[in-house]
């Protein structure tokens, strides 16, 4: 399709440079893939109040009948990633695919159907024993615990002192978690217990295979992003053209650092989605 004149922001980096001038010149081939929290959804207090920011969907569908694929990767529950952004049954939507529970889960927009795997013995163990063990190391209070189907979280942003009830919980809830065969995720402000093999650079690096993307672009917000960076990294050092984006800085400067693009937040990510629609149908 040749190169494009944008009003779209400048990545910082050469590589964040030819990803973008990639995905404008193959579009019909490349990925965009995004994170749901945080990069689509504002963080809230209650992740049950999570929503895909009023202007999401609206960009997504008109982003993607113009390239390869868009993919949602979130450590949610697939379906609930769905409702929560309202992506069910939207024109321009029906080729978007939700990854869920880092790949764990799959919800293909064309069928409507959620694909996941069997439980995992430890997720169920951990849920029976979890209440209790908070409360017996006293970390209880300002704590809450969050049923994600495959995985249990343990949100720390409610405590009085938010950082220090994550800090004094890693070490704990890393124990527990291996002793019945599960990993902890931090976050922010949160420490997921799950079952190990999936994370979201691998089901990236999967998904990219699958559909033979040309350019991928990626945005996300949280530590559990960067092994899709990590990917990312990997397939531009092998040849694929790749973008990075972070969405915010401010609480993950692990990920900002690696960036190619730093957007403020969801709203500046939508926006951002928006016009790339628009310069990549131009």
């Amino acid at each position: 399709m040749g190169s494009h004149p944008h009003d779209l922001p400048m990545p910082v980096t050469a590589a964040g440079r030819e990803g973008l001038e990639a995905l404008l010149r193959t579009p019909r081939s490349s990925v965009v893939a995004l994170d749901f929290d945080g990069t689509l959804a504002e963080i809230v207090p209650d992740p049950d109040q999570a929503r895909a920011h009023p202007d999401a969907v609206a960009a997504l569908s008109a982003l993607a009948p113009e390239v390869g694929s868009v993919a949602v990767i979130t450590g949610r529950p697939a379906g609930v990633a769905v409702r929560y952004g309202g992506f069910a049954g939207v024109p321009g939507l029906e080729h978007l695919v939700v990854l869920g529970h880092y790949g764990a889960e799959r919800w293909d927009a064309v069928t409507g159907i959620v694909h996941a795997p069997a439980e995992h013995p430890g997720v169920a163990a951990v849920r029976a024993e979890l209440p209790g063990f908070l409360d017996a190391i006293g970390a209880w209070r300002g704590t809450w615990i969050e049923e994600k189907g495959q995985a249990l979280a343990v949100h720390t942003r409610r405590a009085q002192d938010p950082e220090g009830a994550f800090a004094a919980l890693r070490e704990p809830l890393a124990g527990l978690a291996a002793r019945h065969g599960l990993m902890v995720e931090p976050g922010r402000a949160v420490l997921e217990l799950r079952p190990p093999g999936m994370d979201k650079g691998v089901a990236l690096t999967e998904y990219l295979a699958e559909v033979g993307a040309s350019a991928v672009l990626y945005a996300g917000d949280d530590l559990g992003d960067l092994a899709a960076y990590s990917a990312v990294e990997k397939l531009r050092a092998d040849g694929l053209p790749g973008l990075l984006v972070c969405s915010g800085s401010a609480e993950v400067p692990e990920l900002a650092a690696r960036a190619d693009l730093i957007l403020s937040g969801p709203g500046e990510v939508v926006a951002f989605l928006a016009d790339l629609a628009a310069a990549v149908a131009a």
